[in-house]
């Protein structure tokens, strides 16, 4: 490891064969290595601070067909909901009282959601909390439809690339475009949004090389959040019989984005967690994380949001598992930041 600290943790870049060697290593002392290198990485640009955001599940509607989620549309075993707006105004309000000051609305690419809706949604929200950030995770849309609701106050958006290589974001999303994806998330940034990224890690076809692909293309566009789960399958999907992705694999790449990307917030992804009920935080605190997004959704309509199985059964809106959270994050180390927490580099009107 010590040949590559230069280019590593002081140049912030590796050639794809060290890419590789690093992603195939399972040496401990270089992977201890490459932890250690991404705390101190993170530290540098966010200090010890971890930032909590509410998740809000608006509607377990969706009309693609992506292979791998529960939400897919030919899913007639799941029983879907869809919040309406008193409902998810009402989970702001009770995350406000407890202290959240980001809401990361969340949501399958649902029709009924529309334009309108949206934007008399987030408008209502700032209005009622100034102060807070609003987070939007709602699918492809049309450039038009992110800047409407840009203009209405959101100020994040999030859209996982899901794979840089065009085979297998075609293999998992065969109804969809790869170059409207990416068009997507150059749309998103140029409109000013604080936009996130990422991939699922242990896709059926995915190998090394894909992942360095993924990689290279995160460090290309510098995203301002970045989030990486391991891929659980989930049974009514056709890859219910496809093995887990890799934990330690996940925490390794975690790593790597934090020294590619070193000023990107980063979530402790819930797939982490249900891999990993004990250790899932601080592990990935430890390799560069240092988001927690616990989940505000009501707990009648959790079923009904299934991406993978085992999801519902993570986290829930109380206040005591909210401590339990904050527990964790200060034995691992660290502190809790309950406010908006911005980019370090973000600009503009709303920061």
């Amino acid at each position: 490891m010590d040949r590559l600290h230069e280019e590593l943790y002081k140049e912030r870049d590796l050639s794809d064969e060290d890419l590789r060697w690093i992603l195939q290593c399972d040496d401990p002392r270089v992977v201890d290595e490459l932890y250690r290198y991404a705390d101190e990485t993170r530290r540098r640009y966010y200090g010890d601070k971890v930032y909590i955001r509410g998740l809000i599940e608006i509607s377990s509607y969706c009309k693609n067909t992506c292979m791998y989620c529960g939400l897919r549309r030919q899913n007639a075993e799941l029983t879907r909901y869809r919040m309406t707006e008193g409902e998810v105004i009402a989970c702001c309000a009770l995350g406000y009282a407890l202290g959240f000051r980001t809401f990361v609305l969340q949501g399958g690419e649902d029709a009924q959601w529309n334009d309108d809706r949206l934007e008399e949604l987030i408008i209502i929200i700032k209005r009622r909390c100034p102060d807070v950030a609003v987070t939007l995770s709602l699918g492809e849309m049309p450039r038009e439809s992110y800047q409407r609701l840009y203009d209405a106050g959101a100020d994040r958006y999030l859209l996982r690339h899901e794979a840089a290589n065009k085979l297998l974001y075609q293999a998992h999303h065969p109804t969809m475009s790869h170059e409207n994806r990416l068009r997507c998330l150059s749309d998103l940034k140029a409109i000013g949004y604080q936009s996130g990224s990422g991939f699922i890690v242990g896709l059926k076809g995915q190998g090394v090389d894909e992942l360095v692909e993924d990689l290279r293309y995160l460090q290309s566009t510098q995203p301002h959040m970045i989030g990486l789960g391991p891929f659980i399958p989930h049974g009514d999907t056709p890859l219910a019989d496809c093995p887990m992705g890799s934990f330690s694999m996940t925490l390794k790449l975690m790593a790597l984005v934090r020294l590619l990307v070193p000023d990107c917030l980063m979530p402790v992804t819930t797939a982490l967690s249900v891999l990993h009920p004990k250790d899932g935080i601080t592990l990935g605190l430890r390799a560069g994380a240092n988001v927690i997004m616990p989940n505000l959704t009501p707990k009648s309509y959790r079923e009904g949001y299934q991406i993978y199985d085992g999801k519902s059964r993570v986290s829930d809106i109380a206040q005591s598992d909210l401590m339990v959270i904050e527990k964790k994050i200060h034995q691992a180390g660290y502190t809790v930041d309950m406010s908006r927490g911005d980019h370090v580099y973000a600009t503009g009107r709303r920061i």
